[in-house]
């Protein structure tokens, strides 16, 4: 196999991405909540942040404090949806669309902490609401398809689950003009194509397996090497191979992703650009540890992290 990346599969996100872009409305600064209410809305989505992921609490700490608390209100909006899908069981459905009903009104209940910040940074920063819902019909795809036949089939799956958070925090950093949307679809799909990569073992036990089939196929694998590579340890030169591509393909797009981040205000380059290298440094990681992505979770330290600030901010501050 040689192409990387096949531009078949850009077009139709961005019609996605364009059918939300539509749907911008103004701003609307004035909040719905007492302030009272929203600080402890907002430190509620803070906590979940810093509990679930280390990675994008210390990537949107570098964020003006009004951007930090709405993009975290977005982070526990997704975990929630995230979690009724992987958690509930038989119930997932019918309290997805209790999510959907209450995360997507301007006035939630007010027991309801996440819903209530994230409706305040959703009114404050302009985020379309079409981009919130294609989020939730992402993530719900995941209660009836588990199995990807092409990439081009798996990128829709991608968008959903993360260019979408891409576009919205697009609305809440600032950015330069529509055409930042194009490089915000690709940078989300690099994401989630990372996340994917990285937890191989993890989406078997719960019976899901986002690698496109035809491309195990074409590597000579199937869902039995998957099997024992989860439940066993053990893999191939043929795994090797396989996961070359992939991580060969994720940084291609991270590439080809990465100028959009200039085309963001200067306050939220910063933020992103950490964020992209923090996860793209896990492809690093699978290289480094021989591909095994089953005995391990692929993941980047703390001090990983840290000593990579110095040039990112350099490179935030050029804008390249």
């Amino acid at each position: 196999m040689t192409a990387l990346v096949n531009d078949r599969w850009e077009n139709p996100l961005l019609s996605l991405a364009q059918e939300g872009w539509l749907t911008v409305q103004s701003a609307d600064q004035k909040s719905r909540a007492d302030e009272a209410l929203l600080e402890q809305a907002y430190a509620h989505c803070e906590e979940i942040t810093s509990f679930h992921s280390r990675s994008f609490y210390l990537a949107s700490g570098l964020m003006k404090p009004d951007a930090r608390m709405a993009v975290r209100a977005l982070y526990a909006f997704c975990r929630i949806a995230d979690d009724i899908v992987d958690e509930s069981g038989a119930d997932a459905p019918a309290l997805l669309e209790t999510w959907r009903e209450r995360s997507l009104s301007s006035r939630p209940p007010q027991q309801d902490l996440v819903a209530v910040a994230w409706a305040d940074a959703r009114a404050k920063y302009a985020i379309p609401q079409r981009y919130a819902e294609q989020l939730i019909d992402g993530v719900a795809r995941d209660l009836y398809q588990t199995r990807y036949e092409t990439f081009e089939d798996l990128t829709h799956y991608c968008y959903g689950a993360a260019s979408t958070v891409g576009l919205m925090s697009m609305h809440i950093t600032g950015y330069e003009s529509e055409e930042a949307v194009r490089y915000a679809v690709k940078l989300g799909v690099a994401l989630q194509l990372t996340n994917i990569l990285r937890d191989v073992a993890e989406d078997w036990e719960r019976g899901r397996l986002y690698l496109p089939q035809a491309e195990l196929s074409a590597f000579g694998l199937g869902e039995e090497d998957i099997a024992a590579g989860a439940t066993e340890g053990v893999y191939d030169d043929r795994w090797r191979d396989f996961m070359k591509f992939q991580i060969a393909r994720a940084r291609q797009i991270y590439e080809e992703a990465w100028p959009g981040i200039s085309m963001l205000d200067s306050q939220g380059r910063f933020a992103i650009s950490a964020a992209a290298t923090f996860y793209r440094a896990i492809l690093d990681d699978i290289e480094a540890h021989d591909y095994d992505v089953f005995s391990r979770r692929a993941h980047v330290s703390k001090w990983g992290k840290m000593r990579r600030l110095p040039s990112i901010w350099w490179q935030s501050k050029l804008g390249a």
